[in-house]
């Protein structure tokens, strides 16, 4: 840790960190439970192959062990305004609702209505099932797919609508290897008077081979450079690395940007749930 970089600073960021799961890790929450805070967002994907009973099943479980539950809602996945609806009304019947991510998603071509998760919004559907919290994407790094333009332009557009809508908003990052994108990002948004809450995305501890294959998936950077910043060599493929090192520059580089709003951390949990709790636990304990 540099000498610039407080204990107090890295608190205040693992403070409410965020886990992800998907609709098949039910069993792998439970085991992780014991390691994880009352009262944490977990947010449960909206994955191709998973169904609407998968995905609310999940959300079900993550409300009923104590956590918050927020499932990813993705745009370009849904064919019909009416599945829309349907996925929400079943949430809402396990009382998983208040939270939720909305998200563009993968497809190239729409499968429905929805080319965006701006489009969804303006849809004007979620407060009527008692949505109160919408997450929406952010990219620090760029997006592979979508010009840095198109992406200022969304995100000024969702935070808008949601303040329209008498919704709470939070900014969930992809996640990344390099905290000097995401400090540019940070006073790129404190410059536009964006102040809603951050989750930066963070890998949690996995074998590097996976990470930076992930990294690869993702379109997210991944040069020696970057890798070595997180903390760990690209000569050991075999290793396993958590981002220990990341979650310490990250904080001061919180600490020292333009931003007004509240940054914290969202952990992908590519090493699995229980090894991603258990280390943060641990490194937390350790400040």
């Amino acid at each position: 840790m540099s000498q610039s970089t407080q204990p107090s600073n890295v608190r205040t960021l693992m403070q409410d960190f965020s886990l992800e799961m998907t609709g098949k890790d039910v069993e792998a929450l439970r085991e992780a439970a014991p390691a994880i805070p009352a009262g944490t967002r977990i947010n449960v994907t909206f994955l191709g192959n998973e169904d609407l009973d998968m995905r609310v099943t999940a959300a079900k479980a993550v409300k009923e062990l104590g956590f918050i539950p927020v499932p990813h809602i993705s745009a370009r996945r849904l064919r019909s305004e009416d599945e829309l609806k349907e996925f929400l009304q079943a949430l809402a019947d396990v009382d998983a609702v208040k939270h939720v991510f909305a998200v563009g998603g993968d497809p190239a071509e729409p499968m429905g209505p929805y080319g965006s998760s701006l489009e969804m919004l303006q849809s004007g559907i979620f407060p009527d099932f008692g949505v109160e919290d919408v997450s929406i994407a952010g990219y620090p790094e760029g997006h592979p797919d979508i010009s840095d333009e198109i992406l200022a332009r969304e995100l000024n557009g969702k935070v808008d609508l949601l303040k329209e809508q008498n919704l709470s908003g939070v900014i969930l990052t992809q996640f990344g290897f390099d905290t000097d994108p995401v400090a540019k990002w940070l006073n790129e948004l404190a410059a536009q008077n964006i102040a809603i809450p951050v989750r930066i995305g963070v890998p949690g501890p996995a074998g590097i081979k996976r990470l930076l294959g992930y990294a690869k998936r993702f379109g997210v950077a991944s040069s020696a450079g970057i890798v070595k910043k997180y903390g760990f060599s690209l000569t050991n493929l075999m290793g396993s690395a958590g981002p220990d090192k990341f979650l310490r520059n990250l904080a001061e580089e919180a600490s020292t940007s333009n931003y007004q709003g509240t940054v914290g951390v969202h952990f992908y949990t590519f090493g699995g749930m229980a090894k991603t709790a258990e280390w943060a636990q641990d490194f937390t304990n350790k400040l």
